[in-house]
């Protein structure tokens, strides 16, 4: 008989992968994104849309880069 499977076991196991210098990268590029955001206005006025234009090559480098990370595996039933 197989043992049953427990969703109880939320432990990440020795052998996950960790999360790779991408994810830290595309965090960094997010956080960048969010402080640029705070301060759009002034940025706005000495930049122009390129302001805009920079806000979003960030934000869509840091998403891709956090997205390509897998991250560790799944650990729930099948």
């Amino acid at each position: 008989m197989e043992p049953l499977k427990t969703i109880n076991n939320l432990e990440p196991s020795v052998n996950d992968p960790q999360h790779t210098s991408n994810f830290w990268l595309g965090n960094t590029l997010l956080g960048l994104s969010l402080f640029m955001l705070i301060f759009m206005g002034s940025l706005w006025e000495s930049l122009g849309i390129w302001a805009m234009v920079l806000w979003m090559g960030l934000a869509a480098g840091g998403i891709y880069l956090v997205m390509k990370d897998k991250g560790p595996s799944s650990n729930l039933p099948d």
